[in-house]
């Protein structure tokens, strides 16, 4: 059982038949089987058991029990001498035909080897049947025993070879047991008594002493027989258990593979496997071809629809609004919508024919409940059921949804208006404090530049008033880029370009930010958000027949008093145009489809924050529907080829105004989003200056120096001594850097300063 559980996983059937004599052999079978299927995730979805003797008419009546059933994989599990009655009852209805797959445990491969059954008729019924047949592998001494049977056998069939290994494996331990020093007596069992009136004399029957001993002897026997190696487990089972895997077709068997408990599924002899390490190169899970019933070598998709003409019952939300979706028509199908159309795309590429008629659910006086209609779907009232379906979790445990069509979601609206423009307008992209800021700012590098450049650049010099007129206006005019002063020293130059760098970014954030203001719309409400709404005491709609009902109240845990059912577009307008306190509402929650299509009928509404649950829209069929597997695969291949984005443009594109707006409040730009800019800024200055005042300290000492060797005289040495002063230094600062360069290039004994000198001569004069 565990190598057709292997073979069914293989070709990837979810779902199988079993029949099965309804004895101790077929039931204990049968049971094994569904283990082995349950650890591969398939399971039986039925059992067809046959009483032992049945009749012709029976296995018939059974049988087309059987063939109504959606499922086409069939696992054969009888006794030989019923085996063939049930292929002849199968093919008489045409279950031997193309779509059917057929299984035989292996008492079809031992009816088949024996000379009395291995007839040409016993083919003509199971063509492109699957069978197993114990595995036995050629040796020497088999084909010494196959020589000596030529008048007993057609040829040596796995069973055969078991018998003949049996006998000897009696002899081994009987051998072994007489060697022990055990001898053979009987005794009577007095539990057994002649029944009055019966000739079967169970009294005459007596039991083997020391049985046990015999028993022992036989499990641990180690022999190598015709069949191969004789040799029990732990747990009494063979080792190395394996089977032929065999296709019945023509006039013969053809091997596919075998199967072994350690390989698995191989189209290499276990005895190699056994003999060699396990890798890809000498195991390969992929069996040969194999000719299926009908003669086909395409392998059956494993099942067929149950309906034999008629046509599946597809249930359709009757919707009373948003009709975008789904809603009735008058035309052949009753309906039409963007779910109808993807539904019927995907129906049409799936490889088999499909008919559906579509009904209708709900009373279209409000939209009908999706939970109910999923509900129907799991009683089998309906087939399937499409339409704007979310996949949610409590429905997924009642049926099986395709691949989703479209992403959906939770969101919330709120009212919004227009922001008026007003005088004062191009103040709002800023912050009181961020305006702040950049003035003190714009004057610090001004002032940082005029340091910088006030010694070696003569636009930066003159008198103080001019001086001053010179930073503001430098300031200022960096702000676009019009400053007529240039740059010419290094550190100068390096603060200007990270100050325009910073301008960049604050101009482009101020465009930006005025042109949101002045075309944005801002929320009227206070919601803010989820939490917001959550911790608030207004009202909330949603839509009638939607989850978000059972997601507000059991996910969020938020009163049902507080919740107001909603059924169209212009129920939701008016409720959010009256507000919570008027008998309105606050705020909706729907799904993200249906917001979009809302939003571009009433722009006067905006959502708030981001979609907080992800799901989609898909269709539902009962569980283990492998209609569902095929329309997802469809469904996705609709979506690779482009034709499920022209057919939501189709009927969700082209609408009255955009949408594409998220509804937040824009808020002025404040310190905290440039202040990473200002620390660069600063530091870039600070840098600059340190870098400024460390030339000025070392010209500055060497200046003084330069003067007392020029003058020893005590009482120019006390002149000196004035520089010291502050006056003095921010007099040498204000000097020109060519004038200081030139005094320090004079020699001591060479010419006087230009400016301590000369006053020394005009004393002296004097």
């Amino acid at each position: 059982m565990d190598a057709i559980a292997s073979i069914i996983s293989q070709y990837q059937w979810k779902q199988v038949i079993a029949i099965h004599v309804d004895d101790d052999y077929g039931r204990g079978g049968i049971m094994a089987l569904g283990d082995a299927l349950a650890k591969r995730k398939c399971k039986i979805v039925y059992k067809a058991k046959l009483p032992p003797g049945a009749a012709n008419t029976t296995i018939e009546n059974i049988l087309m029990q059987v063939n109504e059933m959606e499922s086409r994989v069939y696992v054969i599990h009888v006794n030989p001498d019923s085996g063939l009655d049930v292929f002849s009852a199968a093919k008489s209805l045409g279950m031997m035909s193309s779509g059917y797959v057929w299984i035989a445990t292996d008492w079809l491969s031992a009816l088949m080897d024996s000379s009395v059954h291995g007839s040409t008729d016993v083919m003509e019924l199971t063509q492109g049947v699957l069978v197993l047949r114990q595995h036995v592998a050629d040796s020497d001494s088999q084909k010494a025993l196959l020589s000596k049977w030529n008048n007993l056998t057609r040829n040596g069939s796995a069973y055969s070879m078991r018998a003949y290994d049996s006998v000897w494996l009696a002899a081994h331990a009987v051998e072994r047991f007489l060697s022990e020093g055990n001898a053979i007596s009987f005794s009577a069992d007095p539990n057994l008594r002649a029944t009055k009136g019966s000739n079967l004399q169970l009294d005459s029957l007596r039991i083997f002493n020391n049985g046990n001993k015999l028993l022992e002897n036989v499990w641990s026997v180690n022999f190598s027989g015709v069949s191969g190696p004789v040799q029990f487990t732990l747990d009494r089972n063979l080792i190395h258990p394996a089977y032929d895997i065999l296709n019945i077709g023509g006039t013969g068997l053809r091997t596919i593979g075998y199967w072994s408990n350690i390989s698995g599924l191989s189209v290499v002899a276990p005895e190699q496997l056994y003999s060699s390490a396990l890798n890809s190169s000498t195991n390969n899970v992929q069996l040969h071809s194999v000719i299926w019933p009908g003669q086909i070598s395409q392998k059956p998709r494993g099942w067929e629809f149950s309906y034999h003409g008629k046509s599946m019952r597809i249930g359709v939300p009757l919707r009373t609004s948003y009709k975008e979706f789904v809603t009735q028509d008058k035309g052949p199908d009753g309906v039409k919508g963007f779910a109808v159309d993807v539904f019927k795309a995907a129906i049409s590429l799936l490889p088999y024919p499909v008919s559906c008629n579509f009904v209708l659910f709900g009373d279209g006086l409000k939209n009908p409940s999706y939970s109910d209609l999923v509900q129907k779907v799991s009683e089998n009232y309906f087939d399937a059921a499409i339409g704007d379906i979310a996949i949610v979790t409590d429905r997924t445990r009642l049926v099986d949804f395709t691949q989703p069509y479209i992403e959906s979601g939770l969101i919330i609206v709120a009212p919004a208006k227009e922001v008026e423009s007003n005088a004062w307008a191009f103040l709002k992209p800023f912050t009181f404090q961020m305006w702040c800021v950049l003035g003190v700012i714009f004057l610090f590098v001004g002032a940082v530049v005029w340091v910088l450049e006030h010694r070696t650049n003569t636009e930066f010099r003159g008198p103080p008033r001019q001086q001053i007129m010179t930073v503001c206006w430098f300031s200022f005019s960096t702000m676009f880029f019009a400053h007529r002063e240039n740059t010419v020293s290094a550190l100068g130059r390096f603060v200007l370009l990270i100050w325009l760098f910073v301008v960049l970014i604050i101009n482009s954030s101020y465009t930006a930010s005025l042109t949101s203001l002045l075309t944005v719309q801002e929320l009227t409400s206070g919601i803010q958000g989820l939490d917001s709404l959550i911790s608030s005491s207004s009202a909330i709609g949603y839509q009638v027949g939607s989850f978000s009902r059972n997601y507000l109240v059991d996910e969020l845990n938020i009163a049902e008093s507080r919740l107001v059912p909603l059924n169209s577009p212009s129920d939701y307008a008016r409720a959010l145009e009256l507000g919570s306190g008027n008998g309105g509402v606050a705020a909706i929650i729907d799904e993200l489809p249906y917001v979009e299509i809302f939003l571009s009928k009433y722009c006067k509404f905006k959502t708030v924050g981001q979609v907080f649950t992800k799901s989609g829209w898909g269709f539902a069929f009962p569980r283990d529907s492998p209609l569902a597997e095929d329309l997802s695969t469809a469904i996705l291949t609709l979506s690779e080829n482009g034709n499920l984005q022209r057919i939501h443009d189709e009927w969700l594109s082209g609408t009255e105004c955009s949408a594409d707006n998220n509804g937040a409040a824009s808020n002025s730009l404040s310190l905290s989003s440039f202040w990473g800019l200002f620390l660069i800024c600063g530091l870039a200055c600070l840098i600059a200056l340190v870098i400024f005042f460390l030339r000025i300290y070392c010209q500055y000492s060497r200046y003084s120096n330069q003067v007392e060797v020029q003058y020893p005289e005590p009482e120019i040495v006390s002149r000196s001594a004035r520089l010291t002063t502050i006056k003095s230094l921010i007099s040498f600062v204000d000097k020109k850097e060519e004038e200081v360069k030139n005094a320090l290039k004079q020699r001591p004994n060479g010419s006087q300063h230009p400016s301590i000198g000369s006053t020394a001569t005009e004393e002296q004069s004097t």
